[in-house]
């Protein structure tokens, strides 16, 4: 099966980065190596190409009236200019996606528009769900990314760098907040879209712009000696910060309440939406399983699918882990059983045919320095 690949994919192979199937696309796994990348982007700023990822536009007038039915977030806590993480449910209550909600306010002729950035494994089905449930002709849904590039700045200069680069202020847009402009000395043929959001914990910007762009863009951080990265450290971060990723840490068969992500579910909002008599009834009579940190002692790392244990008692397994190359530690996501989730407790986690000490631990394993 061919792979999808970026408009930038010649920049991969004129720097000779390493490169893997993910999620049908040909994407890099590193570039200098996972350990420079992670560090260059928690001590400074480092770019990822991640034009894998899916841009859902919804067109219409008052168009979060009739979407508000996908999300057990409140759509109008936010507004123009502004970004809303959440989680698409199905009837269950599974987590169909996790994704960020941009609202641009109205454009053009009345019409407001709304775009979805969506996980790279999840577009299709994502556009398939609001598709054929969203029961109205009044609202349109299009790809909005098409042939462009999506490019996450991440660290504590990006602001600073993207600001040079743009040749304007970005200091009054909040955090989650996003604006899509033109800047006449870049292109004045397209609009460029920008928001204060991304997946490492740190400040950062994620960046949709036409090829062209992009490639000036990735030659004026080149030139500043801002390292692009790749997904290996683009896990570690995000793994470090607390962060889920979808097909392993959350999915269709997990709930928000169980991922650590009840903070989402708007139930006091009153409004209907798919799984809300699910998570209803979750809500009253509690979960069990959750969605913890797990902090490893020694050199072995816990992968996906390692067992934990309470004595002999199998408690839970582990979604996602990793050495992270901040804290110097094997750090895990792990289901637990409910009974046994509270921090500090120590557990053995089953690697490679031996149990290793852990301990139950908050999932955000670091936080950036104001």
């Amino acid at each position: 099966m061919d792979l999808f690949k970026s408009p930038l994919y010649s920049k991969y192979v004129n720097s000779n980065a390493k490169l893997v199937n993910f999620a049908g696309w040909e994407m890099p796994i590193s570039f200098s190596g996972l350990i420079k990348e992670h560090e260059s982007v928690r001590s400074s700023a480092g770019f990822f190409d991640i034009s894998h990822m899916g841009v859902i536009c919804i067109k219409g007038i008052n168009p979060k009236d009739y979407i508000q039915k996908f999300f057990p977030s409140n759509l109008y806590s936010f507004s123009q200019g502004q970004g809303l993480y959440t989680v698409m449910l199905n009837e269950k209550g599974g987590i169909i996606d996790d994704l960020i909600i941009y609202d641009l306010g109205i454009q053009e002729n009345d019409i407001s528009e709304l775009i979805l950035i969506v996980n790279a494994s999840r577009y299709e089905v994502d556009f398939r769900w609001i598709k054929n449930n969203l029961n109205t002709d009044k609202i349109s849904i299009t790809n909005f990314k098409k042939d462009k590039v999506l490019l996450a700045l991440q660290g504590k200069n990006s602001f600073n760098l993207f600001e040079e680069w743009i040749e304007s202020s970005i200091s009054y847009i909040p955090n989650f907040g996003c604006q899509y402009k033109m800047f006449d000395h870049i292109s004045s043929k397209e609009k460029i879209f920008f928001s204060k959001t991304g997946y490492t914990g740190e400040n950062g910007l994620e960046i949709l712009l036409s090829k062209k762009s992009a490639i000036n863009l990735w030659d004026f951080l080149i030139s500043k000696n801002i390292s692009p990265c790749g997904l290996g450290a683009r896990d570690t971060l995000r793994l470090e910060a607390g962060m889920h990723l979808y097909g392993q840490d959350i999915n269709e068969e997990t709930s928000p309440y169980e991922a650590g992500l009840g903070w989402l579910v708007n139930l006091e909002n009153n409004h209907e939406f798919f799984g809300r008599s699910f998570l209803e009834e979750q809500s009253r009579l509690g979960i069990h399983k959750k969605l913890v940190g797990l902090s490893i002692e020694g050199k072995a790392i816990g992968r996906k699918g390692c067992e934990v244990f309470k004595g002999e008692e199998n408690i839970g397994t582990i979604t996602s882990g990793s050495w992270s190359p901040t804290k110097q530690k094997a750090i895990a996501f792990a289901y637990i059983n409910t009974s046994h989730a509270f921090l500090n407790n120590e557990v053995q986690i089953l690697i490679r045919g031996k149990k290793f000490k852990g301990f139950i631990t908050k999932r955000a394993f670091y936080k950036k320095k104001i």
